[in-house]
């Protein structure tokens, strides 16, 4: 896992190599410095040669001076190589999103993805940023001030091989124990970014509802979930403190003990035990830098799996059998077509769809809500795959068109309208970026936008702001209108896209669409018969089935769901 995590580091490798090198000549300065000083109180203090001990101390000082200079530049060259790991890997799951279908998206919540480009990513970035120093220092420091001290006195030493075996089964039990908790941690976290996520979302609907005290205890209680699994996790990493402390006084205490009886007997002079326990210490000291940075690497292999369940999920739509084409005339042809979301699932949600629309052609949809008129349409630019039967385009499968060819080609203004935060031409501007001003007006002229875009303070340079909030809803339907006309498509597809555009403002639309867009093919899913009657065929969908075709006429005459619709909007246009 940490392998692959640290492939994402590409050009910030160097930065890496130049990191370690430096801690590493830091550690070795840093271990001459006892030395010098052994040297110091055994020659200089004892014989009280002055000069010897200003020789030493500037020794030291030098030393010292160095390892300082060393150690900015390890902090920086970790902090480059941390923060562009994070980046790296950032950009690695945003690439990957932009190629999910809507069926990968549909295995996370939006939530989760939010933490995993975020929180665990960040989780990374610090232990690499922060962890780099005790993870190449911390065994340098341990390996040679280990062979230092069983250098001076061997006895002494074999203290050590009583306590790092002890610490060692400390470590590793409590590393064991807090694995999982970290990953049960993130997923509290993706539970408290959901419903802070719902809630800034809908919180016109909660403002309406006055269901603010609710939401607070819904967020309370899940913000005290990631308290208590906080806690959890590090309440039994915080034992790995204890434990080094412990080793530590133990080892210390043991040195002084037996440093002391040899010193009595002679074996050691004071000097040297001054020197043994400062290795003593630094070795600790490394020891204590290798247990944190094993508690770092284990939050971070719980992130490091959830980054990697993004990137490595499949994609179930390519472009596997693409060929080199493009779409000319906008015909669509649906063969036997089945649906459903899940292959596991049980029933389908689209079943034995047939039906051909010719190039230019204008087709209504309409049913019952749940009959899957949208889950019909995303087929056609492949936001889904047909599980059996074909789609057709031009009389080529949809499979064998490049994808970005098929959906550039295929506008669609989906049932849910979205503004990006930007002035309202760089939203137009989605449909085509190098788009003329002749364009951007014509456009909005079909959309019957123009209409009140003249009237905004700022005309198309006004602010939307996040979502649009500054325009009402039949506006921003508008405004996705005229987006998705910029692109000229061969096929335009409206799903329930005027249903917040008053009835004579709709039928401007269409009026226009049917003048300037003749040769373009329409499709207009609708609840309102309104909105389709004027179309060349309507479909009628019921419960994920072809339930009629034909025109307006056609369906008033036999098809007994299109006239209980039609008697039910008209009876409710007269009252």
């Amino acid at each position: 896992m940490l392998r692959r995590l640290f492939s994402y580091m590409h050009q910030y490798k160097k930065y890496a190599f130049l990191a370690l090198l430096c801690i590493a000549a830091e550690s070795v300065f840093e271990l001459i410095v006892p030395l010098i000083m052994a040297d110091l109180v055994d020659v200089g203090v004892a014989s009280g040669d002055r000069e010897y001990i200003f020789r030493k101390g500037l020794e030291m000082v030098i030393c010292g001076v160095i390892a300082l200079i060393l150690g900015v530049g390890s902090a920086r060259f970790s902090a480059l190589a941390g923060q562009g790991l994070g980046a790296e890997l950032r950009l690695a799951e945003y690439e990957k999103l932009q190629k999910y279908s809507f069926s990968n998206i549909d295995h996370f919540r939006v939530s989760s993805l939010v933490t995993r480009l975020t929180s665990d990513v960040t989780n990374i970035q610090n232990t690499v940023s922060t962890g780099m120093r005790p993870f190449c220092r911390g065994p340098v420091m341990l390996v040679a001030a280990t062979g230092v001290a069983f250098s001076i006195n061997k006895e002494l030493a074999v203290v050590f091989l009583v306590a790092l075996p002890v610490l060692a089964c400390l470590l590793f039990c409590i590393t064991m124990k807090v694995r999982p908790l970290y990953g049960t941690m993130q997923g509290a976290i993706d539970r408290v970014n959901r419903i802070i996520q719902e809630n800034l979302t809908a919180i016109r609907v909660v403002k309406a509802y006055v269901r603010g005290d609710y939401e607070i205890a819904k967020f309370e209680q899940g913000n005290e979930n990631l308290k208590q699994q906080s806690e959890r996790a590090f309440r039994l990493a915080a034992l790995n403190m204890p434990a080094m402390q412990f080793v530590m006084y133990g080892t210390i205490l043991s040195i002084l003990w037996f440093g002391g009886e040899l010193i009595n007997t002679g074996g050691m002079e004071v000097g040297e035990l001054t020197g043994f326990l400062s290795y003593v210490l630094q070795i600790l000291n490394s020891l204590m830098m290798i247990s944190n940075v094993f508690l770092m690497m284990t939050r971070s292999i719980a992130s490091g799996v959830r980054i990697m369940e993004v990137i490595d999920e499949k994609i179930d739509i390519t472009d596997e059998k693409a060929r080199d084409i493009q779409v000319e005339r906008g015909e669509i042809e649906f063969q036997h077509v089945w649906f459903k979301y899940k292959k596991e699932a049980k029933e389908y949600v689209l079943s034995d769809i047939s039906f051909h629309i010719a190039p230019g052609q204008t087709v209504g949809i309409i049913g019952q809500t749940g009959a899957a008129k949208t889950t019909l349409v995303q087929l056609i630019p492949r936001l889904y795959e047909a599980a059996k039967g074909t789609v057709r385009v031009d009389g080529v499968p949809v499979e064998e068109y490049p994808m970005e060819h098929l959906r550039d080609a295929v506008a669609m203004v989906l049932q849910k309208n979205t503004l990006f935060s930007g002035t309202l031409l760089s939203n137009l501007k989605w449909g085509k970026e190098n788009a003329s001003m002749e364009e951007v007006e014509e456009a909005c002229r079909i959309a019957c936008a123009d209409e009140f875009i003249q009237n905004l303070p700022k005309g198309y340079e006004t602010e939307m702001g996040q979502g649009g909030v500054n325009v009402s809803g039949g506006q921003k339907q508008r405004l996705c209108i005229a987006r998705a006309l910029l692109k000229r498509p061969k096929v335009l597809i409206l799903d329930d896209s005027t249903s917040a555009v008053d009835t004579a403002t709709e039928g401007r639309i269409r009026q226009r669409m049917r003048e300037y867009l003749p040769d373009m093919t329409k499709i207009i899913i609708a609840q309102r018969i309104s909105s389709v009657r004027h179309a060349d065929q309507i479909l009628i969908l019921d419960d994920g089935k072809i339930n009629g075709m034909g025109t307006h006429e056609e369906l008033l005459k036999n098809n007994e769901i299109y006239r209980q619709i039609y008697d039910s909007q008209k009876e409710g246009a007269e009252l």
